[in-house]
This record gives structure tokens, sequence and C-alpha cells, in this order.
């Protein structure tokens, strides 16, 4: 359930709180879920592993930091959160819950068993990493498809199930989060852009910055190394992906990477278009 009529609820006292004490316990009470671990951080939010104590399972709670928490973060999340719950793919983690929990904004989700972040911490096969691209690229297709864009793609925000599932999450939250991000950057000249198109860091966002995230995140999982700015192609690690991957998938990539926005795919739906037939193409040259 997406939590209604924010403003009316006096987010800011509620948001203000706990602004001396926004780091969690292990151990604490939020509600009905019982703080394990924290999980992650970052300049929008936390993240912890919590157990739902009535309903006996471990989920993840995003808590977005007090100073976050606005009249208008709060307003744009929740068109966002509509638009998010009408989405229905196997790629794509749905939201369990947004609202108010002892006065801090909490938005529940599925706990995965680990982050693809933690996955390519070690050796992933070429058959491996096709399959995750592929996962990945179906589920912002879809995204695209019903014009949402996601703006936030990267290795910590996909979740992989036991049965070897790759979900995206943060949809919705994502672009709330990266607003705030952009606004940082633009700024003070300085900041972590990561997967972040560089229109997307001048606060331009499109379908097509998350073909040039993705395009980025794909280099990282088939060359083990993540390219870096000014983006000049051929990156490093180019030599490693030369070994494994045939030539359509190389310029499958340099297209997705093109630093002008409209010299690369229109969409993700382009882009696993173009993915799939380089795969086959890949596959059958592995024979």
């Amino acid at each position: 359930m997406i939590a209604q009529s924010y403003s009316a609820m006096g987010y800011s006292a509620m948001a203000t709180r706990h602004s001396e004490s926004n780091i969690l316990r292990v151990r604490q009470r939020l509600g009905k879920y019982r703080i394990e671990r924290r999980i992650a951080q970052g300049g929008f939010a936390n993240v912890y592993q919590a157990l739902d104590t009535i309903e006996g399972v471990r989920v993840a709670l995003k808590m977005p930091h007090h100073f976050n928490v606005t009249a208008n973060m709060l307003d744009t999340f929740q068109r966002e959160a509509r638009l998010v719950a009408k989405l229905d793919h196997p790629n794509i983690l749905p939201l369990k819950d947004a609202s108010f929990i002892d006065g801090r904004f909490v938005i529940t989700s599925r706990l995965g068993e680990k982050t693809l972040a933690d996955r390519l911490r070690k050796r992933v096969s070429f058959k491996t990493a096709l399959d995750l691209i592929e996962q990945m690229i179906a589920a912002v297709a879809y995204a695209h498809q019903n014009r949402i864009i996601h703006c936030d793609i990267k290795p910590e925000n996909m979740i992989l199930l036991p049965d070897g599932r790759l979900q995206l999450t943060d949809f919705g939250i994502a672009k709330v989060a990266q607003r705030t991000i952009v606004k940082t950057i633009i700024a003070s000249g300085s900041g972590t852009v990561g997967y972040m198109a560089p229109e997307q860091a001048m606060g331009r966002p499109s379908a097509r910055s998350d073909v040039f995230a993705m395009g980025l995140l794909s280099y990282r999982i088939l060359a083990g190394t993540l390219p870096e700015w000014p983006y000049q192609w051929p990156p490093r690690g180019y030599a490693t992906l030369k070994r494994k991957a045939h030539p359509d998938l190389i310029a499958m990539l340099r297209k997705a990477l093109e630093m002008q926005p409209n010299r690369r795919y229109r969409d993700a739906g382009d882009m696993l278009a173009a993915f799939k037939r380089a795969k086959r193409r890949c596959l059958r040259a592995t024979r």
C-alpha cells in the first residue's frame, strides 16, 4: 500500500523528529519491523535488512535522510509510485509499502539473496553475464514501453533471487533520489556520477539516459572494468571484452555508450532487440 496525503500528515514534523538520531540500531523496533543490519547507505537514504515480526519474512527498508523528506519529494514520489504500481514484470521488484512509521518515511520491498554488486565481486562466466544483461535490459524495456524511466540503474539497485532471476529495484524512488544528487552536482560542480549519463548529470534525463547507464553496467559485467569519464572509446578493459565478445555485441555496447544521446538507441526496447541479435551470434561462436 502506498501512503496517501503525505502533506496532510504533517510531513515536516515527522521527518525531523529523529533528525539527531537518524541511524537505526540492530534489534531496534520500527513499527512491526525489527532491524537486523544496515545493508547500504548513500547521500539520499539508508537501507536496512529487517524482520517483519507479523508476517515472519525479511524485508529491505529504505529510509530517505530526514533533510530529503520534503513536501515536493513526497508529492513526486506519490505520482511516481502510482505509475510504478502498474508495472508487472518478472524482472521488476514491486514496492511492498511506502508510509510513515514512527515518524520516519519508510519504503519497504522484498529482500533479495544478494545484489548484483555483491555478485560482481566474483568472476562471472560469459554465459551468466549475457543472461544477467538480458534480464536487466528486458526490465527497463518494459518500463520504457509504459513511459517510465528509471534514472538510477546501477548494480546496487538489482537484486538476485535464489532461482537466478534478476530484479531491478527502486522504480519510483530512483527518480526522486537522482534529482537530489543532480542538484548537488550542479550546485557544487562535484559529486559521483557513477552510471549516470552526461545529460542526466545536467538535469536532463530521458530513456536514452537509461540506455547509457545499461551500456556502462553491461561493459563492466563483461569486461570486469567500469568505463570512466570522459568515456572515450575504447575504454579500459577493452582487450578483455574483445577476447570474449562477438563484434556485434561490442558494436551494441559502443552505440549504447555514445556521448550524444541522439546517437544511442532510442530506448531500452531498441537496445534489447540489438542485444538479442548479438547474443545469438555470441552463443553460436562459442559452440
